[in-house]
């Protein structure tokens, strides 16, 4: 495993993933900060980061807080998390029973933190994605993934045609989400080791990607729209192939 490079704490914003951090983490947040108002629900996540260890709890107004987060929502909490801890290719790619998405040209933090929500809630799947022309593992992204980011396994590679090439090699099948494929995701059989890979909403998958995967697939026959939101996409297929597996038992 690799940890981000430490600081002050990972900032967190917003009623559900600041609940979350605090949930998962616990007296190891260095800091939740807390508007000023009195108000129920923010007397609640006051209360729940005290029981759950959390020495430090700043309220705030709500002009400090605006400073703090940087400009993304907050919904009046914050909270400094550990870093994350990102997981390395081979221990993802060696799961005999590997399901996981792999993320192409997602720039957006909010398709980002929405993919990595999709991934945790329907499959725990792990989320891959190339260091470069990607969304940060930011603030935005955290927040957007209504604190699944929590639970994630992450992983960033140097070379995400690479990693597809060295997923193949290993046995899993790589498939790219394509609206104009000629064949059906519930046609294949997706209860083996596979990789799902989705592109960027309005470019759709890279071209050296989409020769790196294995086989090409379409979610429904194509309507009025020729693509879903990416993080819609990945929530059928998910679904499709946690179905197959749970019937494949």
């Amino acid at each position: 495993m690799k940890r981000q490079p430490a600081s002050e704490g990972r900032l967190v914003a917003g009623l559900q993933p600041v609940r979350e951090a605090i949930r998962v983490h616990g007296a190891a947040l260095s800091r939740v900060a807390v508007d000023s108002r009195e108000l129920p629900r923010l007397d609640a996540v006051a209360r729940f980061a005290r029981d759950r260890g959390v020495e430090r709890i700043d309220r705030l107004p709500r002009r400090e807080l605006e400073r703090l987060s940087g400009g993304v929502s907050h919904q009046g909490v914050l909270a400094w998390a550990p870093a994350l801890v990102l997981a390395e290719p081979a221990a993802v790619l060696d799961d005999p029973a590997l399901l996981a998405l792999a993320l192409d040209g997602i720039q957006d933090p909010q398709n980002f933190g929405a993919l990595i929500r999709s991934a945790v809630g329907l499959a725990g799947a792990p989320v891959l994605w190339g260091e470069h022309a990607s969304a940060p593992l930011g603030t935005a992204t955290f927040r957007a993934s209504a604190g699944a980011i929590e639970h994630a396994t992450l992983c960033r590679v140097r070379s995400l045609t690479g990693t597809l090439a060295d997923a193949t090699g290993r046995g899993a099948q790589v498939v790219g989400l394509d609206p104009q494929a000629p064949v059906r995701l519930c046609d294949l059989d997706l209860t083996g080791p596979t990789l799902l890979v989705i592109g960027s909403e309005h470019e759709g998958l890279g071209r050296a990607v989409r020769r790196a995967c294995t086989a090409h697939a379409q979610l429904v026959p194509r309507g009025p729209i020729d693509s879903l939101n990416a993080s819609v996409a990945a929530g059928i297929a998910l679904y499709e192939a946690v179905t197959q597996r749970l019937r494949a038992r």
